[in-house]
């Protein structure tokens, strides 16, 4: 063979070695023999859910940490901390959240806290339930006298619910291992204790600064849920906030005592302008709609209806001060009620379940000003004289421009009429309008 073809059959066969170099499958190498697996891939982080509490604990309240728990439970979260800052609230809702946490298959972790805040009433029960408890430095727990639906009591109901409530307390507390005699006595004797005392008598578990320092803290807890045991693996976890939507928000927002109750006046408003001007419209719509929210709010808050019929009562006392003469007597006695009703509206011994004096005072004044004057307008407005039409002849004066008794015509208003008279009047004579016959006046002379 010539160097020449030698020389060509090297260079053809060169790609096919590289190859079967890179690749061992290409030179022909056994299906059996062992190729490198890739690298497997890293486990994603464990994720905490935080949600955040910060207001007395109401339906909306309740909603918004019973969605909270069902999401980690769905997306298998390694565990959710509540935040909790509250000054208690009502035990319908403390119930419904007592009740999830302790039937839920993923951790519940309460943290009082940030610094500054209290688990106070309601939020005992939702701490003493928590699979994990932990406060900040600088807070407190205790006083559990949660404020029932029906406001005061007498004596006997009050001590079947304290009762109810103690029993409660020490359920709970037992179940999660917490000091329950301490749990008693938050509800009889309305105890309160700082952080360290509760780190002290076994309330809490943990005092943790901020929340990655609870998440170190917590690692490596073993909780009992009610599938089985767990332990946590929180150290270095992704930590995700559920925030309240603006459904929640807004609710929340309109569960206030003070908007509760400006919403139900502006309803009344409303209400009351469209049937006074039928055919307005927006006042009438504005005013349903603010009644509504203002019903829905009320559902949420222990309601005196005597209260609300003494509202109703100063309204219509406002109304009716415009049309009698009273001196002011009727004015006067509608702004006492609407006040008392105001305060009454609302029964309840927590000052942040009870409506401000600073919303009551301007809103009694308001409306007192606002429906006397305008109802006031409204009725020298329909008792003036007409002037127009048929009726807004009578009692206008004019010149008789002839002699009139049968027949004859007067000047008013800048135009010539034809007028008659049941007694002789004579030429350039002033005349008034007793009647209108069709286009015919009947006058007479002014005195």
């Amino acid at each position: 063979m010539s160097n020449k073809a030698l020389r060509f059959l090297l260079f053809s066969l060169l790609p096919i070695i590289t190859l079967s170099c890179v690749d061992p499958l290409l030179a022909g190498t056994p299906m059996d023999k062992k190729v490198p697996s890739p690298p497997a891939q890293a486990s994603p982080s464990k994720k905490v859910y935080l949600i955040t509490v910060d207001a007395a604990i109401t339906p909306v309240v309740a909603e918004y940490i019973n969605k909270s728990i069902d999401l980690a439970s769905k997306a298998n979260a390694e565990a959710v901390i509540i935040q909790l800052d509250t000054p208690g609230g009502l035990v319908d809702s403390m119930r419904e959240i007592v009740k999830k946490m302790m039937s839920a298959d993923v951790p519940v972790v309460v943290y009082v806290g940030p610094s500054g805040a209290r688990a106070a009433s309601a939020g005992v029960f939702i701490t003493l339930a928590a699979n994990i408890a932990a406060m900040a430095p600088t807070t407190h727990i205790g006083a559990a006298h949660p404020v029932t639906m029906e406001g005061k009591m007498d004596k006997t109901m009050e001590s079947k619910i304290v009762n109810d409530l103690a029993a409660m307390a020490r359920s709970i507390a037992e179940k999660r291992r917490k000091n329950a005699k301490w749990a008693e006595e938050a509800v009889r004797k309305s105890v309160s204790i700082t952080e360290t005392e509760a780190l002290k008598a076994k309330v809490i578990d943990f005092i943790s600064p901020d929340i990655p320092t609870l998440l170190k803290d917590i690692n490596g807890r073993t909780v009992d849920l009610v599938t089985g045991k767990k332990t946590l693996k929180t150290e270095g976890a992704e930590v995700e906030e559920i925030k309240m939507g603006f459904r929640f928000k807004f609710l929340n927002t309109i569960s206030n005592p003070n908007i509760a109750y400006i919403l139900m006046i502006l309803g009344f408003y409303g209400l009351y302008f469209e049937f006074a001007n039928p055919g307005a419209i927006f006042p009438g719509v504005a005013g349903a709609i603010c009644l509504i929210l203002a019903f829905y709010a009320l559902h949420t808050l222990p309601i005196n209806y005597a209260g609300l019929m003494l509202i109703l009562l100063g309204v219509g006392l406002f109304i009716a001060e415009a049309f009698i003469t009273s001196h002011g007597v009727l004015g006067v006695g509608g702004a006492i009620a609407m006040a008392i009703g105001s305060v009454m509206l609302i029964e309840s011994t927590s000052p942040y379940l009870r409506i401000s004096w600073s919303v009551i005072a301007p809103v009694v004044a308001l409306s007192a000003i606002l429906f006397i004057i305008t109802v006031g307008l409204a009725v020298r407005v329909h008792r003036e004289k007409v002037n127009t039409g048929r009726e807004g002849m009578i009692g206008l004066t004019g010149e008789a421009k002839t002699d009139i008794l049968a027949d004859g015509q007067v000047f008013l208003r800048g135009e010539y009429w034809n007028a008659w008279s049941e007694e002789p009047i004579h030429k350039g004579v002033r005349v008034t309008v007793e009647a209108v016959e069709g286009l015919k006046l009947k006058v007479r002379k002014m005195a």
